[in-house]
């Protein structure tokens, strides 16, 4: 079965919902809020990109992309998430070639970096590690990681869209963590 990755049309809204809810369901970490913080940034036009993986013309993976602010005033970074790979689906390379589409759209824009909040051992292979100097308060920093393109990693606090703060009191994006830690 091919899997094809492309851009949300509106018409794939509910079936991305429904992926989201379907995928964090049984996630410890998850509020129960990720579909609506996507419908949020989406409703504040706050998704750079909001990208879909369809098998046999069903969406079965979804990953979102929004502008962060970093406290040092670097501009052009973005954060990754809610990423969401169906369960009947997960561990079969989707959640990969969602990174692997969202990483080349991010440099084709002309993006600095990316930053998310995640399993180190799922986004390594990516190239995302911790950086010394760029936090998220409240996480511990092994899980707040951060790609940057170019030479220039900012050094300061980020902060996400606060459509993440629908689903988290502090406004962190925990809760839109990969639900597929394993290798994909």
């Amino acid at each position: 079965m091919t899997v094809t990755v492309r851009h949300e049309r509106s018409a794939d809204h509910a079936a991305i919902a429904q992926v989201i809810e379907r995928a964090f369901a049984a996630a410890p970490h998850a509020s129960g809020a990720e579909a609506r913080i996507v419908n949020d940034l989406r409703q504040a036009q706050a998704l750079t990109l909001s990208l879909v993986a369809e098998r046999d013309g069903a969406v079965v993976g979804y990953v979102a992309l929004s502008p962060v602010k970093v406290s040092d005033g670097t501009t052009r970074w973005y954060g990754l998430g809610p990423i969401a790979v169906d369960p009947d689906c997960q561990r079969t390379g989707i959640a990969s070639r969602l990174m692997t589409a969202a990483i080349e759209e991010l440099r084709i824009l002309g993006a600095a970096g990316c930053v998310l909040l995640g399993d180190p051992g799922f986004y390594v292979r990516f190239g995302f590690r911790s950086l010394p100097g760029l936090t998220l308060p409240g996480v511990p920093p092994e899980y707040f990681q951060a790609l940057a393109f170019g030479t220039c990693c900012p050094q300061g606090t980020v902060s996400y869209h606060p459509a993440f703060g629908s689903g988290r009191s502090n406004g962190d994006p925990a809760s839109a963590s990969e639900p597929e830690p394993a290798p994909a």
